[in-house]
């Protein structure tokens, strides 16, 4: 078996709350989804993330900061105890947890292989280690979730013409790879033009803001903004790309993000939230990017982005950003505070 369909099927175990084994040295069933009557485990691991907010930072392996943590409480954990450890969605209800030992971990690539899983089966990072049941296991390893990351796997599928209201001269083109479910777009408006740099916006994926009209981002108009720029760029002799990246929640997936906005409700922020749930800030896949742009046969942009980050991360792989481009949009009172957040704990030039 080829070995992104390995991870295929081991995303699909995890969604299901089936077990996986990772690189032949960890046995996990995942906390939130777990299946399985009785299934109980005497350890447990957390992100790095996670760890902290349950107050075992100082516990962590200076040698390795952000390395998952391996937990031990007094008796085993069954799938109840491990989802409130979890879920920081039940931290109010559920002040008082451990004590926890935290344990060598002697694995750190094969863990940090299995918190990736999980934020790509868009679930909590938390799992039984070595649980008593829970079925058949599903057997993926590092070097397998590395292949399936490969973004030369990404491949055009369709292309068709498609007027939208920004401009009716312009192309869709849908990528795909073989073994991941998300298929990434590209809207080109105006006459490609191999001689002059297109004016480029990464944008992802953003139910609640590109289709609900949520307050709380700045998503919806900045995809409305950037589309009516190229339009612009395409009446004065130029063109346009927009990259739409099915990378919901900046890479957490959409019910992570909601998890977040939960907490952000308590008072967290953005970064705080995704930090209780255990989940990193960015978790996007920029280089699947610059394969799209590669695949369109575009080496120079200019890029619509107030997010060093971005620029960094495509001339990483190879794009030549030859401007960046301030895409910055008035603020409103419910995502005022998520600007700030951007600029000051994100690097965001805002």
């Amino acid at each position: 078996m080829r070995a992104t369909r390995r991870v295929a099927l081991a995303l699909d175990a995890l969604r299901h709350g089936w077990p996986i084994e990772v690189d032949g040295v960890l046995r996990l069933l995942p906390a939130e989804t777990g299946f399985g009557p009785g299934s109980s485990a005497p350890r447990m691991l957390i992100s790095a993330a996670r760890a902290v907010t349950l107050k075992l930072a100082n516990q962590r392996e200076a040698a390795v900061p952000e390395a998952p943590v391996l937990i031990r409480g007094g008796e085993p954990f069954d799938l109840s105890q491990a989802r409130v450890i979890a879920d920081p969605a039940l931290d109010l209800a559920n002040p008082f947890k451990g004590p926890f030992l935290a344990e060598h971990l002697d694995h750190p690539r094969a863990a940090q292989t299995a918190m990736a899983l999980a934020r790509l089966a868009g679930i909590l990072p938390a799992y039984l280690v070595d649980p008593t049941s829970g079925g058949e296991t599903q057997v993926v390893s590092s070097g397998d979730l590395a292949e399936w990351q490969d973004s030369r796997h990404l491949a055009i599928a369709a292309r068709a013409r498609l007027p939208v209201s920004a401009s009716e001269e312009a192309e869709i083109i849908a990528f795909r790879s073989a073994d991941d479910l998300r298929e990434h777009v590209a809207l080109v408006i105006g006459q490609q033009n191999g001689d002059r740099a297109p004016l480029v916006r990464l944008h992802s994926e953003c139910l609640t803001g590109d289709i609900l009209g949520s307050l709380k981002c700045d998503c919806g108009p900045q995809l409305d903004a950037a589309l009516h720029a190229m339009a612009h760029e395409a009446q004065a002799g130029g063109w346009g790309v927009l990259l739409y990246l099915r990378q919901e929640g900046r890479g957490i997936g959409l019910i992570n993000k909601l998890r977040a906005y939960e907490l952000q409700d308590q008072g967290f922020d953005t970064v705080d939230a995704n930090n209780r749930l255990g989940l990193p800030t960015e978790a996007r896949d920029f280089p699947v990017a610059a394969r799209m742009l590669g695949l369109l046969g575009v080496s120079a942009i200019r890029l619509m982005t107030n997010n060093p980050a971005k620029v960094a991360a495509l001339e990483a792989e190879g794009v030549s950003v030859v401007e960046r481009v301030p895409h910055q949009l008035p603020a409103n009172p419910h995502n005022e505070r998520y600007l700030d957040t951007k600029r000051d704990r994100s690097g965001h030039l805002l």
